[in-house]
């Protein structure tokens, strides 16, 4: 069992700034990618940022270099670091944890329970 938990997010007006954590725990073996969502009502969830056991990262097509994604493996813990934010970036921001549980039997994907971002003009 592998809980995924996410911290830091909050109201905020147009040109702040945001910084989101997650921190994974329990029967964790190995993470192999921790990455960052967000879904806003009658949309499908979309692909922030990700970030691989490596280090190497990928970030959403619709993104300009306002959102950096980092990682803390010791802690087994990523950031979504939002700067410059705009209204449009007003959702409910869900983390994503892949990874093998510990004893390397079981694959895990699991998610948190989301943290509301809301962005005023």
């Amino acid at each position: 069992q592998v809980q995924v938990v996410e911290s830091g997010g909050g109201s905020v007006q147009a040109g702040g700034s945001l910084r989101l954590s997650c921190a994974a725990s329990g029967s964790i073996g190995r993470i192999d990618t921790m990455g960052w969502y967000r879904q806003t009502p009658g949309n499908e969830r979309e692909m922030i940022a990700s970030i691989r056991s490596d280090g190497g990262t990928n970030y959403g097509y619709f993104l300009t270099g306002r959102f950096t994604i980092s990682r803390d493996s010791a802690k087994n813990t990523v950031y979504l670091q939002m700067n410059s934010l705009k209204p449009e970036d007003t959702a409910v921001y869900y983390c994503n944890v892949k990874g093998i549980t510990f004893g390397g039997i079981w694959k895990f994907d699991d998610w948190g329970q989301g943290t509301q971002v809301t962005v005023s003009s």
